[in-house]
């Protein structure tokens, strides 16, 4: 596997690949990874001939209070990881490569609206950070194919919003949720759980699967659902931050009786760790 931490080393590479007609795929993350970050590249491998991921602990997508100087970072236990896995390049640039005239002073992506609810709302310029770098790393790897993981539903939407809007020739694929065997979604927050409060965090996909059951079967109102939702969380110790039914192409508030195309997204804090999950009623 290759490695590279300057962009213009990377950009050589890359066209080295395009003039063999090399389909290439790309898989962004910010390290710390596990079987969740693995599958997709296993996803991509099936899809194109070349593989590269990045790791890029991003800055500008942390606001004030939040993790970053906690966000773990294993970069050389990723790269074993994904060598493993067969990718073929990895990118592991510092901020200064990538916001080369400050993180606080560069251009920003907004993707509005779309990036202003749940998880915007909660997170402040969350979204802004996160279309900026991905924008700066589509522009830097010219993938064929991009792949995120769903269990970031919004952010996936938020990319695949802007992809369309910037008019990046790149397909966006969104790879299905790995979860423990007690339904908890994989993440690189987990580890800041104790073995208690892993067991006690899958009430969220329990709430999930409770969700999707209810709005179905019952025909509860939505207020009723996600009031219910978060006071299940609430009972089991969670903090919920919000627990909705929205429509997976825009997150928009459902019609009424619509029961196809809809996702439930839960935020929820577990003493001091924030955890997100979500369920496709359709899946």
């Amino acid at each position: 596997m290759q490695l590279f931490r300057k962009p213009d080393d990377l950009r050589a590479w890359i066209a080295g690949q395009r003039q063999s007609n090399q389909r290439i795929g790309f898989v962004p993350t910010m390290g710390n990874l596990h079987a969740g970050h693995h599958s997709l590249i296993d996803l991509a491998r099936k899809r194109c001939d070349v593989v590269v991921a990045s790791v890029f602990v991003n800055p500008t997508q942390f606001g004030v209070g939040e993790d970053f100087a906690r966000y773990p970072r294993t970069p050389e236990a990723d790269a074993a990881g994904l060598q493993a896995h067969g990718c073929d390049a990895l990118f592991l640039p510092d901020v200064d490569a990538i916001y080369p005239f400050g993180a606080e002073q560069g251009v920003r992506v907004r993707v509005a609206q779309l990036g202003d609810i749940l998880e915007g709302a909660s997170r402040p310029g969350h979204f802004d950070g996160v279309a900026t770098v991905v924008a700066k790393l589509f522009n830097l790897v010219q993938p064929d194919l991009a792949v995120f993981g769903s269990k970031d539903f919004q952010q996936l939407l938020v990319v695949r919003r802007m992809t369309a809007d910037l008019a990046f020739p790149i397909e966006i694929l969104g790879a299905p949720i790995v979860r423990e065997p007690n339904g908890l979604a994989m993440s690189s927050r987990n580890q800041f759980l104790d073995a208690r409060q892993r067991e006690q965090a899958s009430v969220i996909h329990q709430t999930l699967l409770w969700m999707r059951d209810r709005w179905r079967g019952d025909g509860q109102t939505r207020a009723e659902t996600e009031g219910a939702a978060r006071d299940r969380l609430a009972e089991s110790g969670l903090q919920p931050d919000y627990a909705v039914v929205r429509r997976s192409e825009d997150l928009g508030a459902p019609a009424p009786g619509q029961v196809s195309g809809l996702v439930a997204l839960i935020a929820a804090r577990l003493g001091s760790v924030r955890l997100i999950d979500n369920l496709q009623f359709d899946d």
